[in-house]
């Protein structure tokens, strides 16, 4: 398990994330943080496959669900 402690813009919120790998492919993700954007998308993020993101860079899953729910915000934001 790894453990983060992230400050992703001017807004002031903060991020605690834990991510977990699963069969050295799967990864869960849990974040906790007082943004409701930021929780929004790590809930639609609970889970990927990190070989697919890693193939599809920006067109994969992990970056088409951060474009469709992140509104209003900065690219900092993007804190998953």
């Amino acid at each position: 398990m790894v453990k983060a402690k992230v400050e992703p813009g001017v807004c002031g919120f903060t991020a605690d994330i834990e991510a977990e790998i699963r069969d050295y492919q799967f990864v869960t993700i849990k974040v906790n943080s007082a943004c409701e954007n930021i929780v929004k998308i790590a809930g639609l993020l609970k889970e990927f496959d990190a070989y697919n993101e890693i193939r599809d860079g920006f067109n994969g899953e992990f970056y088409k669900i951060i474009r469709e729910n992140l509104k209003g915000c900065c690219c900092g934001c993007a804190v998953p």
